[in-house]
């Protein structure tokens, strides 16, 4: 028996620690982790690249890009409709193609039935007192089918079930029909229409302009353009639409929101020019991210 201090087999009760335990060593139960606050974007990265980015732009939404990934992005897409618009056009034109087949075959058959009846048509008129051949035909294929093992019916072919293994009686399988691909571009994360011209120029404010080190290399990147307030995750910021500067919620709440005006280009603002960035988490929970990791594991269900 192992030692009681370490493992605690005497007790009655199934502990928390005992039990996460077991979960890891068995590889049953849903698996719960917390993720740190490496595991969330910057504020001022793009949502592609998650890099700081060289030349930031922002959609209407407040999604930050850089605007070499998105352009990217779009053309990426761009190209996508026209591959799949090609894909299309060619099964519409095959549907075109065999619908106009089908219907010469049917004009053709119309054609030889009404042949045929015409040349079934008899000139001459018929003795009713003799029995016309047709008739005749008719009694001696039923004279020889009332004979047992001489049938000459054939059986009906619709009730026979598909064989696999015969090419002649192997089901046809046709293609998924193709929709007409959508040419609309879309925002990778809000799933909004996305256009280049309506994306919005991003000028940050450097928290230090003497320093040299790269935007990747630095822990404090950029200040409010008024207050010169360091930004982080845990700042509400808002993107002035006429200059691109970013200032603090604080900021356009107390100073800039009693006039309107834009505090770089002196230009009248609107409510929709104030677009608020998207930002991520700071590791703690009232944040508004979710940090939270899970992982579905098989379950042991008792019976």
């Amino acid at each position: 028996m192992t030692r009681h201090q370490r493992n605690a087999t005497a007790g009655s009760v199934y502990t928390y620690h005992e039990r996460q335990k077991d979960a890891a060593t068995s590889g049953y139960g849903t698996k719960h982790a917390r993720l740190s606050k490496d595991s969330v974007k910057d504020f001022d990265c793009c949502n592609l690249t998650l890099q700081p980015c060289a030349n930031p732009v922002v959609t209407a939404g407040g999604y930050l890009y850089d605007k070499e990934a998105i352009l990217e992005y779009i053309l990426q897409k761009k190209q996508e409709f026209q591959k799949k618009m090609k894909e299309y056009e060619k099964q519409k034109k095959k549907e075109e193609e065999e619908e106009s087949n089908t219907l010469e075959s049917k004009t053709e058959e119309r054609k030889r039935a009404f042949v045929k009846q015409e040349s079934s048509i008899v000139s001459k008129p018929i003795n009713p007192f003799t029995e016309a051949p047709s008739a005749k035909k008719q009694k001696l294929q039923n004279d020889v089918d009332s004979v047992p093992g001489t049938s000459t019916v054939q059986p009906d072919r619709s009730k026979q079930l598909p064989s696999f293994w015969i090419p002649s009686l192997t089901p046809q399988a046709t293609a998924t029909k193709l929709k007409k691909p959508d040419k609309t571009v879309y925002c990778p994360m809000s799933q909004k229409p996305i256009k280049m011209k309506d994306l919005i120029t991003v000028n940050f404010t450097l928290a230090d302009e003497k320093d040299s080190q790269p935007l990747v290399a630095k822990k404090v990147r950029y200040k409010c353009a008024v207050t010169h307030d360091i930004l982080s995750n845990s700042v509400p910021c808002v993107v002035l639409k006429p200059s691109g500067k970013v200032v603090t919620q604080e900021c356009y709440e107390k100073l800039i929101k009693k006039d309107m005006l834009d505090p770089e280009s002196g230009e009248k603002l609107e409510e929709s020019d104030i677009i608020t960035l998207k930002r991520g988490g700071t590791g703690f929970a009232s944040s508004g991210v979710e940090l939270a990791a899970k992982k579905a594991r098989p379950v042991m269900m008792a019976s």
